[in-house]
């Protein structure tokens, strides 16, 4: 578990700012917290270029997979609101 969630952490370095602070935020307030199930669903999402993760996160446009967008509405946008990063 550990490897993947290295490889997770990895991951979250992105070329964004905002997104990069966000997501390195989340992967060491919250890892730990997810099951696989949702550790998988955050790897999908993780996937997504910077751009489409940031006109979802901050100006609500779709990105097409409800599953995911569910994650992020969870997750993610509750990081953003609160200014953690």
């Amino acid at each position: 578990m550990t490897v993947e969630i290295n490889r997770l952490q990895w991951k979250c370095r992105r070329g964004m700012r905002e997104i990069d602070l966000l997501l390195r935020e989340f992967s060491r307030n919250s890892f730990k917290k997810l099951g696989s199930e949702d550790l998988l669903t955050f790897d999908e999402v993780l996937n997504y270029d910077d751009q489409t993760l940031f006109d979802f996160i901050f100006k609500n446009q779709s990105i097409g997979n409800e599953s995911h967008e569910a994650f992020i509405n969870k997750h993610l946008k509750k990081f953003s609101k609160q200014g953690n990063f």
